[in-house]
């Protein structure tokens, strides 16, 4: 099974892009004359409500057009010294190591108020040289970028139109039920207007892709197709409980397994991004774990729930409230926790300096303790420091001149600057001037994002990190096995799955 991310790009060199990730889309399903509960407005004839909600819903649709430049390897440039390729292909002296090409997009976005907000995706705008919009009315407007958050794979952007825009009314994504019927309203495959229906399968999906993201998708069985994504997902009400964003495919269009991400989730990303430009999201200072059955037998707990607390920053707001490793997070607030991802993502909404109840699990019984959560900006220099105690390196961001040198684009990658030869890294064989610019496909943009993927890591896991050789200029993957320290609260702590940091 592979995970696709949503909207449509068409590349100018004659084929399409090879995409790994997530295929941004809608949804679509059958039954005409069933009756389907309808809240509070009662039950309702299915037929009747998706035309309603089609019509009310339609007008704050748009299609999103984007048009990206991506720098793309010389496929020469390894041969650049090899005399008889420079004979018999003509080649240059001083080849350029890149290319630069245009690349366009399509996608799905609604207004979120008549001042030209608009809600989408952040694979669908994020990273936009140009984007232009289309009403349902069938005007123009260029648009600009607000802000994006590629760990929700959210982003706002903006038009200024003198007309009356419409917007969306957004719902509880909390307050929907597995098998509600849902409507989606998109552009799939540049189709403009395309409404579909289907139900929610499940709720509460995560690790669908990127193990470091805030995820928490609603699952449903409608139709969803490139072109979709950043669409809406509405109840029978006309309210937005979701933005589709991904689906499970073999062959990247509709198999009956996507994803949206819930309205609750994008209504405060998306305000913080039209407040601030970006996310600012609180820190627990705590790495966590599933809580497997085995876990669970062993320390006494009836149940599988909760998150496993496999390490604790020391002086982060965790250690300062006295949070142990070997505790159990079974609630956060005034919510249950149901696993080590369900935590993370309430941490990730909690407003910086705000106090909360953690309830945890503990020698065979419940305490309470007060937190204060931080900035997580602020937390990057522990979290820099764990990264390179896990890899065995010391990291600086690319300067100018190495980023002209190879090629790369701003904020691409990241250098070592130091390198331990018994650390995974040096194991590996990298060197120190060589630049990282991935971990398992995930971009490394800074050393924040370089800490953040590697919280997720787990002892002896092996990854694919593609670097680029600071001697020839080469790019390539080396595989890394990641050595970290068994947590000393148990044993059980190494085996509980994937590591997260709250």
């Amino acid at each position: 099974m592979l995970i696709y991310t949503a909207h449509r790009r068409l590349v100018y060199v004659g084929r399409l892009i090879s995409m790994a990730g997530l295929v941004v889309l809608l949804l679509g399903v059958s039954g005409a004359h069933a009756q389907a509960g309808g809240g509070a407005q009662g039950s309702m004839d299915l037929t009747t409500a998706i035309r309603q909600v089609a019509k009310q819903t339609i007008p704050a649709v748009v299609h999103i057009e984007v048009t990206e430049r991506q720098t793309v390897p010389n496929p020469f440039s390894p041969f650049e010294q090899e005399p008889s390729f420079r004979y018999f292909f003509d080649l240059p002296h001083n080849m350029p190591k890149n290319f630069k090409r245009a690349v366009k997009g399509l996608g799905t976005g609604m207004f979120m108020d008549a001042q030209g907000h608009i809600l989408t995706n952040h694979h669908v705008a994020g990273g936009a040289a140009k984007i232009e919009v289309l009403l349902a009315n069938g005007h123009t407007y260029p648009a600009r970028l607000i802000g994006t958050d590629p760990k929700t794979d959210l982003a706002v952007i903006k038009i200024e139109a003198k007309e009356a825009l419409p917007s969306v009314t957004f719902g509880d994504s909390d307050a929907i039920d597995v098998g509600e019927w849902v409507v989606a309203i998109g552009h799939p495959r540049g189709l403009d207007q395309t409404v579909t229906h289907g139900i929610i399968s499940a709720k509460h999906r995560r690790g669908i892709s990127d193990p470091s993201s805030y995820q928490d998708f609603l699952q449903t069985d409608a139709a969803i197709n490139p072109g979709n994504s950043g669409g809406p997902l509405l109840n029978l009400r006309g309210e937005v409980i979701g933005v589709n964003a991904a689906i499970a495919s073999q062959t990247g269009g509709f198999e009956g397994i996507g994803f949206a991400i819930p309205s609750n989730m994008a209504v405060y990303v998306a305000k913080a991004l039209m407040a601030h430009g970006k996310v600012e999201r609180a820190w627990l200072g705590v790495s966590v774990q599933e809580v497997t059955p085995e876990v669970a037998r062993s320390i006494g707990m009836e149940e599988r729930k909760g998150a496993l607390v496999a390490e604790v920053v020391k002086g982060g707001p965790a250690e300062q409230a006295g949070l142990r490793q070997g505790d159990v997070v079974i609630a956060y607030g005034d919510k249950e926790t149901a696993d080590a991802s369900a935590l993370r993502n309430a941490v990730a909404v909690t407003p910086v300096g705000h106090e909360v109840k953690v309830t945890v699990w503990r020698g065979g019984q419940q305490q309470t303790l007060t937190v204060t959560v931080r900035n997580l900006a602020e937390a990057s220099k522990a979290l820099l420091a764990t990264a390179g105690a896990r890899l065995g390196i010391e990291v600086h961001p690319v300067t100018s001149q190495e980023a002209e040198r190879y090629g790369l684009e701003p904020h691409q990658g990241v250098a070592i600057a130091r390198v331990a030869p018994d650390g995974a890294m040096g194991k590996a064989g990298l060197e120190v001037q060589d630049i990282l610019l991935a971990i398992d496909g995930q971009p490394i943009d800074n050393a924040e994002s370089l800490a953040d993927l590697t919280a997720a890591l787990q002892p002896q896991q092996r990854i694919t990190v593609l670097a680029l050789d600071h001697r020839s200029g080469n790019t390539g993957d080396v595989q890394v096995v990641i050595d970290l320290p068994t947590p000393a609260a148990s044993h059980a702590a190494t085996t509980a799955g994937g590591v997260l940091a709250a």
